[in-house]
């Protein structure tokens, strides 16, 4: 089923259109202590993605993790040019929204479809935030 699914669609919380490859976390993100801002890196030891960068590609991630510092760092990558180009995230809480916001990315959640099950990494993905419309264009 997830091969064939080509479009999700969901509430959009920041508004916002890019189209780039996906990084696609199956665990949840630690942002403080669990990223490298400077790097744009997820250095969280036990992560299956540890050691791997996440700029300038659509994170689709289950969700955060952590303390309520979640949301400075990811806001770090904004500043510091190492942020993510959009999010997409399945589990709805404060700190991932609010990490959204500050980041200023394009970010979908609550999606039709589990966005971790059926995008790929490296899958070029468009997020259309403005109408709350994933679509994948072309798959790794």
């Amino acid at each position: 089923m997830s091969a064939d699914v080509r479009e999700l669609r969901g509430r959009s919380i920041v508004p916002g259109t890019v189209t780039a490859r996906a990084l696609v976390s199956p665990e949840t993100i630690s942002g403080w202590g669990g990223i490298d801002p400077t790097l744009g890196t997820i250095i969280e030891r036990r992560h299956a993605l540890s050691g791997v960068c996440f700029t300038d590609q659509v994170l689709v991630f289950p969700g955060a993790k952590g303390s309520s510092g979640w949301s400075g760092f990811f806001q770090s990558t904004r500043l510091l040019g190492t942020a993510p180009a959009a999010m997409l995230f399945t589990t709805v809480t404060t700190k991932a929204v609010l990490g959204a916001v500050v980041t200023r990315v394009p970010t979908i959640s609550e999606l039709d479809h589990d966005p971790v099950a059926v995008i790929r990494t490296g899958d070029l993905v468009e997020v259309d935030a403005d109408h709350g419309i994933v679509r994948i264009l072309e798959r790794a």
